[in-house]
């Protein structure tokens, strides 16, 4: 097939999306799940070859560029080694958690594979995969000795008519003996419910910063904000802080934080604060609270460009009410997570926060995306996270 000069371009320059009304000529009819091979438009040679999804904006998932290959098991299996070899440095540290497959940055467009001590989560985002699922499992299971790998499904993938017989939740190799599997980030140990757990069951992203965190928290009182299950507060907890309050509006990930915590030993010094972040961080502001560290990670604002705007405002509402509770002297951790607001954006806005509030500041560190998060085209980046000093 042929595609449109734009597109053309963008695959050339390596991007791994083609979407729908840049497709220009087919030659048949294709199903998802076809291997759609791309020709150059003036040339008349092979481009770049992907999976066809009828079912997504994104027509074609490419997976080769410049060179035919036959998408085979020694293709499957040579970009599965390939992203394992990116994990090395993480691998050699006290951590068995860690994300082997990160969708298009990896090779593998909606394909997420997380793994948790010796099972393996595989999530699909797309129903073209399905198709080439044996390929897949057989490649992961080559590099690492695992019990079990479970499957878990997107919400529109999961409602698919043509699943291939594969459900939500299923157990795809191996055995799977409790849903909730315990394993070590940088020697802490954590849970993750591989069934019913939120994305693959855990967040793995943060773990460089939470680490960070951990290892300022010596003595320190902590607010971790939107603490979901206790990433920030646990190693702060490990740490030797002398405090830490975790604020967030689900009960429910609260008592993952607290049972992340009891992993770890006894933390007396623990707090629970459930309810909406924007309107505890004003009710900690009148009754005078203050933290050594306030962490603020919230989830993504932006999911849509037009989305941008809001999510500017709850930046700079919620900037507004954690930057007040740090002590002077302290540091305020602040994050994002929405793709659709840039890096350049984000650290301008804190900065221009700081600075506008009229306070003596400093940024100390700013970080991007851990070693099993890589980035290879600029859809792919959406994490970064500042470290400024408050005077």
């Amino acid at each position: 097939m042929k595609v449109r000069s734009k597109a053309e371009r963008h695959i050339k320059e390596g991007h791994p999306w083609v979407f729908d009304e840049s497709i220009e000529k087919e030659n048949y009819p294709p199903r998802t799940g076809d291997l759609a091979i791309i020709f150059d438009q003036k040339k008349n040679q092979f481009l770049a070859c992907g999976l066809y999804d009828l079912d997504s904006p994104i027509r074609i998932k490419l997976l080769q560029f410049r060179k035919g290959r036959s998408i085979d098991e020694s293709w499957f299996k040579e970009k599965v080694t390939e992203a394992h070899s990116k994990r090395e440095t993480l691998l050699k540290t006290d951590t068995n958690s860690f994300r082997l497959i990160y969708g298009e940055n990896d090779g593998f467009p909606g394909v997420i594979c997380d793994v948790y001590d010796d099972c393996a989560v595989l999530k699909l985002y797309s129903g073209a995969w399905f198709p080439y699922m044996k390929h897949l499992v057989e490649a992961i299971l080559s590099l690492l000795d695992l019990k079990c790998i479970v499957l878990r499904l997107s919400r529109n993938t999961a409602a698919l008519k043509e699943t291939y017989g594969f459900k939500n939740g299923d157990v795809i190799f191996g055995a799977l003996e409790n849903e909730e599997v315990v394993f070590k980030e940088h020697g802490i140990l954590f849970s993750a419910n591989l069934i019913h757990g939120h994305k693959t069951g855990y967040f793995l992203d943060h773990r460089h910063n939470r680490k960070r965190v951990g290892e300022m928290a010596r003595g320190k009182d902590v607010l971790d904000v939107f603490a979901y299950a206790g990433g920030f507060s646990v190693h702060a907890l490990c740490g030797g802080a002398n405090r830490v309050v975790s604020l967030d509006i689900s009960a429910q990930a609260l008592e993952m934080a607290k049972k992340n915590a009891n992993l770890n030993g006894n933390f007396p010094q623990h707090e629970l604060l459930v309810g909406d972040a924007f309107e505890h961080l004003a009710a900690l502001k009148r009754d005078k609270q203050t933290f050594d560290i306030v962490v603020v990670d919230p989830p993504s604002f932006a999911k849509k460009a037009n989305e941008v705007p809001g999510a500017i405002k709850a930046y700079q509402r919620l900037f507004g009410l954690a930057h007040p509770l740090v002590r002077k002297g302290g540091f305020l951790v602040f994050a994002s997570c929405s793709s659709r607001v840039s890096n350049e954006e984000f650290f301008e806005l804190v900065l221009k926060g700081l600075d506008f509030q009229g306070f003596d500041f400093k940024l100390v560190h700013t970080s991007l995306h851990d070693v099993d998060h890589p980035v290879s085209f600029p859809e792919g980046a959406y994490l970064k996270c500042t470290y400024c000093i408050i005077y």
